[in-house]
């Protein structure tokens, strides 16, 4: 019973948030969560969480379709490099992404002009982090 008890406790200190940050693109959200490893590591855990909407009318339903990987601070140098290649790639081969604007996009102000895109997303996404 007590065995019990301190496994229960141990797999919810194992599934823990330490940080997380959400990513709102569309239909879609991305969590990037920071999680702590039964040894005490911490790890990324990357979830893609996709809107579905089926049926009409009263008959309607919506799910949640997510997809999650987990990524480990051994791999984060080659995981950065490997994103950065892959991305550089397609804004060669089919240039810049048009800015999205979702409505629930908090982050985007009025007063910002479509020509001047803001500080930050001038630089890459990773500039931020230090691996």
């Amino acid at each position: 019973m007590e065995s019990e008890k301190r496994k229960m406790d141990y797999d919810k200190k194992d599934n823990e948030i330490i940080y997380s940050k959400s990513i709102k693109a569309g239909k879609r959200i991305y969590y990037l969560d920071v999680k702590k490893s039964r040894n005490d590591d911490l790890f990324l855990a990357i979830t893609e969480s996709k809107k579905k909407v089926n049926g009409v009318d009263q008959d309607l339903q919506v799910t949640y379709e997510k997809h999650k990987i987990f990524l480990y601070k051994e791999d984060f140098n080659k995981f950065v490099e490997g994103l950065e290649d892959v991305i550089g790639f397609i804004k060669r081969e089919q240039g810049e992404a048009p800015q999205r604007f979702d409505a629930d996009d908090t982050t985007k102000t009025n007063t910002q002009s479509q020509e001047e895109p803001a500080t930050e997303s001038k630089k890459g996404f990773f500039t931020k982090f230090k691996f």
